[in-house]
């Protein structure tokens, strides 16, 4: 097929009828299909439902000597301090177990900084005449929201193929107002990148002008590969250790998309000296975390290794996915040159860039035809992408069959607004 910018206006105006009348053979079918978050599928949170069947007698509720129904152990079990240090490669002290939610030790994380300060700040946050705060894009709409809750105004740092511009990254913390960056450095969120060496170095070298500078590292996707063999990565910990900075880096890591996002654990990890500053912040808030939930997760994902097996059954499950989306992309998309996208072997989305102009177009497009996707805009600050481009697409929630449908829309889309955009 010719591609959509080469075509004459007439042959554009004869596609446009083509491809308006499969629009509304789509809308006619009534579909209620959802691609708006990163929610695992059915199959995958059935294949860890066993989970349930553990701690069955009293002796299964004791973990090193400690009962775990009863209070105490603020920073977590050890055994699960353990757990998420293996799965990391940190010490077993530099982690701190809490909940279900990794977002919401980022948030208390955040929230202790503008509140008390962090542990090297000359004052809290919310005393700072003005607080910066960086935002590698595309990039997490949550993360945003949390820094942009508290008032933080928000800079955009270009993503590229091995992580966020690091020139741009090393000439903005030169501002002392400039007090952390946002960073998902393991197929990132959306673009599926994987932070190079290089990259992740610099980070772990870097000479911010405010002394509390903090990198909010989320690992989310630390060993979440559906295509190829475990990618080790480095422990950012310890190169910032290297680097005289131990105690500028918060990294996180939860069993949200390993067993259940709302039944799992999940960590920060940070230098011995930050969990002190930390421990003492949180010993007025919590007694401690589900300590019982955190003891079934080690009596079920027991070390690293029977961790990793468990996520190969559930790349059996995503990766079919995945294909599906970029196999319909390359057949239905590539020859026309209107969209790239990255083909990511880990992690839970594809970012797709359309035209530009064209992203919030396509996707009222695909909610008028039934199809639910994440908004537009929200992979950047303050839900604003400049090109009105960039696209996320969440393919684990549907099955297979329901997301050929929706991937299936989301192309006659792309297609109907590019050729508006390109004139009919």
């Amino acid at each position: 097929m010719t591609a959509y910018p080469n075509m004459t206006r007439e042959e554009r105006g004869a596609e446009y009828t083509r491809v308006r009348q499969e629009f509304e053979l789509w809308k006619a079918k009534g579909l209620k299909l959802n691609m708006a978050r990163g929610k695992p599928g059915k199959q995958q949170l059935d294949l860890v439902s066993d989970i349930f069947s553990l701690m069955q007698d009293p002796q299964d509720y004791v973990s090193d000597g400690i009962d775990v129904r009863n209070y105490g152990e603020l920073s977590g079990l050890p055994a699960a301090k353990r757990l998420f240090a293996e799965i990391l490669g940190c010490r077993p002290g530099q982690v701190f177990v809490g909940g279900n939610a990794s977002l919401q030790l980022m948030y208390d994380t955040i929230s202790k900084g503008y509140t008390h300060g962090l542990l090297h700040s000359p004052r809290p946050w919310c005393r700072e005449e003005n607080i910066k705060w960086l935002c590698p894009a595309p990039g997490y709409d949550r993360h945003f929201k949390v820094t942009e809750s508290f008032g933080f105004e928000l800079i955009t740092i270009p993503m590229t193929d091995e992580g966020p511009d690091m020139d741009a990254v090393e000439e903005a913390v030169k501002d002392s107002a400039v007090k952390g960056i946002w960073c998902v450095p393991k197929y990132s969120n959306p673009d599926g990148i994987i932070y190079s060496d290089k990259v992740i170095r610099r980070m772990a070298a870097l000479k911010p002008a405010a002394p509390d500078f903090t990198i909010m590292w989320d690992n989310a996707y630390c060993i979440h590969e559906f295509e190829g063999d475990y990618v080790k990565f480095p422990d950012i910990l310890a190169l910032c250790e290297q680097a005289g900075n131990p105690d500028m880096v918060f990294e996180f890591a939860s069993t949200s998309k390993v067993t259940l996002p709302g039944g799992g654990i999940s960590c920060f990890a940070c230098s011995e000296a930050n969990m002190a500053y930390m421990e003492k912040l949180l010993s007025i808030q919590v007694i401690s975390f589900d300590k019982v939930n955190q003891q079934r997760h080690v009596l079920y994902l027991k070390d690293k290794a029977h961790t990793l097996e468990l996520m190969k059954k559930h790349a059996a499950i995503m990766g079919p996915k995945f294909r599906c989306v970029v196999d319909a992309l390359d057949r239905e998309i590539a020859p026309l040159e209107i969209a790239s996208w990255q083909r990511p072997k880990g992690g839970y989305f594809v970012s797709l860039n359309a035209m530009p102009g064209t992203a919030k177009r396509t996707l009222a497009l695909c909610k008028e035809a039934g199809v639910t996707m994440t908004d537009a805009g929200a992979t950047f600050p303050y839900g604003k992408d400049p090109q009105d481009s960039n696209i996320r697409i969440a393919p684990s929630l549907p099955p297979v069959e329901e997301l050929e449908q929706a991937i299936a829309v989301l192309c006659t889309c792309l297609k109907l607004s590019a050729l508006e955009a390109l004139g009919v």
